[in-house]
């Protein structure tokens, strides 16, 4: 029997979805480069966006073989809209068939859109998995935005969480702001969250209207990029400034002290 591959979490430029992209060499480092571009398997969130990654990847390190050859499988709906790994109510997701080229002696790569994959992004399965199967998993090096937020927030780096997206729900979303609020005065933790673009707005204006005057806000976006923004300020001086974000970019908001 064949000796297992190895599990390569291959992290992707913070560009995605954004107007503008930065160099790929500005981002990632060559070694991250020069495995994506050797692997020939790879479990993806998106097989489209995977091409395009690795089509700027080739313009720089040339692809072991040609885009059309290599083996792209998606994660599955369910591992999106459900989580990966048994929440919202959704069976836990067995991704064990995904991991076949691994097991039978390949090396495989696991792909997000943006940034690291299975953080703020779906993939933790296949990891999970992987570990399960005596798979080896190998994180490379790349752009994580949420922890480039957070150690330019000015917000506590020793104590944070990471909750994701909030309700979609106006009077349950402002109750889930101040729940977090609450998390962060109390135990001084930093609360990190995300929101779909076209919801950046409906978020900020909650934010503005549920928090303290003193709760510090940060919000980061286009990271990486040359228009890159990064605030953070109290509630009471936001509201003062009347900023908001614009409804295209990703945004990483986080709250605190």
């Amino acid at each position: 029997m064949s000796a297992k591959g190895k599990l390569y979490l291959v992290p992707a430029p913070l560009d995605f979805g954004c107007a503008t992209q930065s160099p790929i060499t500005d981002v990632l480092p060559e070694l991250t480069l020069r495995t994506a571009a050797r692997l020939q398997h790879w479990v993806c969130e998106n097989a489209k966006s995977t091409r395009a990654y690795l089509k700027r990847v080739d313009e720089h390190v040339p692809l072991a073989v040609p885009i059309q050859q290599m083996q792209l499988q998606e994660l599955p709906r369910e591992a999106h809209k459900k989580g990966d790994h048994g929440g919202k109510g959704a069976a836990v997701f067995d991704a064990k068939a995904l991991l076949a080229a691994a097991l039978a002696g390949h090396d495989m790569g696991l792909a997000s859109e943006a940034g690291m994959p299975a953080v703020a992004d779906p993939g933790s399965s296949i990891v999970r998995a992987a570990h399960d199967a005596g798979i080896a998993v190998i994180p490379l090096v790349g752009p994580v935005s949420l922890l480039m937020t957070l150690a330019a927030s000015g917000l506590n780096g020793q104590n944070f969480a990471f909750v994701g997206y909030l309700p979609q729900d106006a009077a349950q979303r402002i109750q889930r702001i101040k729940e977090l609020e609450q998390l962060a005065q109390r135990h001084n933790q930093a609360q990190l969250f995300i929101e779909t673009p076209y919801r950046n707005a409906a978020l900020w204006q909650a934010l503005l209207h549920s928090l303290q005057p003193a709760t510090r806000i940060a919000m980061a976006s286009g990271l990486t990029l040359e228009n890159a923004s990064i605030q953070s300020r109290s509630a009471k001086d936001w509201k003062k400034l009347g900023t908001e974000p614009d409804n295209r970019t990703p945004v990483v908001f986080a709250i605190g002290q």
